[in-house]
């Protein structure tokens, strides 16, 4: 690498944790139970939005009436919630990979579309709050990812020059938010999971977490 690594920073859903499929049930439970009708063609223009875009998105196809966008968005939370602390379980090889860079010395923040409020229940659940050194959510930002802007912040609380940052992703729209932040990229593709995306933009390819030969030569450049 040009830029010697200082900080690690990582995406939450798919990548810290198997929540996807949390969201996936909350919001066909919640939009449903409002007469929306959730098409696969819209859904995965949906998949990768925060969850107050995905309200909006919704809400101007299909108008309810009876409860406001915020209500709606927090009962989805609220469903993700439940079924993170009922069910959440880390993705695979995740808390060594976190223990090996804290022992390299690094600092280790996070950056996710996902809630605030739910950033506390996933690491509280995977009982890793004490290696983050600093984490937040794109609703504080005027955009989500592909946005640039949550991953700076992480940069600027941690800081640590963007330059001298590698983001963990686990999606095209997130890889296209860390490069465009100025940060090393490595994609989280599990084996036979092929990413959505435009174009090659990663730096590095992990197809699991324990795979410690990919890890180091990540950090051994």
């Amino acid at each position: 690498m040009d830029e010697k690594i200082e900080a690690v920073i990582f995406d939450m859903d798919g990548v810290l944790i198997d929540s996807e499929p949390f969201w996936q049930i909350a919001e066909k439970k919640v939009f449903t139970s409002l007469g929306v009708t959730l098409n696969s063609k819209l859904c995965k223009q949906t998949k990768f939005m925060t969850t107050t875009e995905v309200t909006k998105f919704w809400y101007t196809h299909y108008q309810w009436k009876g409860k406001s966008l915020e209500d709606v968005e927090n009962e989805v939370i609220d469903c993700v919630k439940f079924l993170i602390e009922k069910e959440g379980n880390e993705i695979e090889g995740i808390k060594n990979l976190l223990q090996f860079i804290k022992h390299k010395g690094l600092k280790i923040g996070l950056g996710t579309n996902a809630p605030f409020r739910l950033i506390s229940v996933v690491l509280k659940k995977l009982d890793i709050v004490d290696y983050f050194d600093f984490f937040t959510s794109s609703e504080f930002e005027k955009e989500g990812k592909p946005n640039p802007a949550v991953y700076l912040s992480v940069a600027e609380k941690m800081k640590v020059n963007p330059a001298n940052c590698i983001v963990f992703e686990d999606s095209y729209s997130g890889l296209l938010s860390a490069k465009t932040a100025g940060m090393k990229t490595v994609a989280y593709r599990p084996k036979k999971e092929k990413m959505e995306r435009k174009e090659k933009i990663e730096n590095y390819v992990v197809n699991s977490f324990t795979d410690l030969d990919s890890i180091h030569k990540i950090f051994n450049q």
